[in-house]
């Protein structure tokens, strides 16, 4: 049996800990179906052991942090929390003397969203590369020079740690560790089990060009964005878009360009070389993958997606694709 231990406190977010603990029950589900014994167990733990409240007013009931014997935890995680709540678990003397014997016996360790912050003030993670919450690559960097932080990884995976960056992201960097110990089938029936419409690998960003101009609340092109999105294979040209929100083209794009932060052509491209690295990394051909996000003939996808990402769209799709 591999015990997942979720390290939690008071005030945590509770998603950073149900989301993998759903993900480690989903694989001993599917194990199940194919009449194989479970393999996880998942096991919470807090510093004096009982019920926690997370941030949201759920309380979860736990073990002390000291039942746990170095060497019976195979996956030790810390889960995040806000600034106000995160503080006093960094600076908890049970869970400081505990975390690194755990940390040092198990199969991995690591966190989920800001809990990379108790790791790394206990020097868990020097001279490591990490991923956390976007809203923390900043003040990480600064309280801890010697950590390196990748401030676009959705998970990041260094040796024996493992750290995603903000709360859903560990719902993927748990699927990973599915798809690791099992087999990126079992990952694949766990990500649609919970609905997810994909399952992202850790080098995909965190932050999306779609998303991030949609979420400015006075943005005039948030339908427009969302339509771009849902027809890639469209003509997607500036009179087009221009037309279809109502503008001259001029207005439209010093309007867009205002609004998204981006030229309409470099916006539009981004979004479908996005999306055409995630369905590379679902084995599609370079042909169909061209043809879905309107980069068509493939010689133009491979033109584009060597110049953003500096790697061939087949090299890539090799290296990534799901088994």
């Amino acid at each position: 049996m591999h015990h997942v231990v979720l390290i939690v406190y008071p005030g945590f977010e509770l998603l950073d800990m149900s989301g993998p603990a759903s993900v480690f029950n989903g694989a001993n589900r599917a194990l199940s179906q194919q009449g194989k014994p479970a393999l996880y167990k998942v096991v919470l733990v807090s510093a004096q052991g009982g019920a926690i409240e997370s941030s949201s007013g759920v309380v979860v009931e736990t073990r002390p942090i000291t039942e746990i014997r170095q060497g019976d935890a195979h996956t030790v995680l810390v889960v995040g929390a806000e600034r106000e709540q995160l503080l006093p678990a960094v600076a908890d003397p049970i869970l400081r003397a505990a975390i690194p014997g755990l940390a040092a016996k198990a199969e991995r360790f690591g966190s989920i969203c800001t809990g990379g912050f108790v790791l790394a003030a206990l020097r868990l993670l020097d001279g490591h590369r990490i991923a956390t919450h976007w809203d923390s690559c900043k003040p990480f960097t600064e309280n801890f020079p010697s950590v390196t932080v990748d401030p676009d990884a959705l998970y990041v995976v260094d040796e024996r740690l493992w750290t995603s960056a903000g709360v859903t992201t560990g719902i993927d960097m748990a699927l990973a560790m599915v798809a690791h110990d099992l087999d990126a089938a079992i990952a694949g029936e766990v990500a649609k089990r919970l609905i997810l419409y994909a399952r992202r690998p850790g080098y995909q960003s965190q932050f999306s060009p779609l998303l991030q101009a949609q979420v400015k609340g006075d943005s005039p092109f948030a339908d427009l964005i969302g339509w771009i999105q849902a027809n890639l294979d469209a003509p997607l040209d500036v009179p087009s878009l221009a037309a279809r929100a109502g503008l001259t083209e001029r207005t439209f794009h010093r309007k867009f360009v205002a609004a998204a932060g981006e030229t309409p052509a470099r916006f539009v491209e981004i979004a479908r070389l996005d999306a055409a690295r995630m369905l590379l990394s679902r084995g599609l051909s370079l042909k169909s993958v061209a043809a879905q996000v309107g980069l068509f003939p493939p010689a133009r996808l491979a033109d584009a997606f060597e110049r953003r990402f500096g790697v061939a769209p087949r090299l890539f799709r090799d290296m990534h694709a799901e088994l």
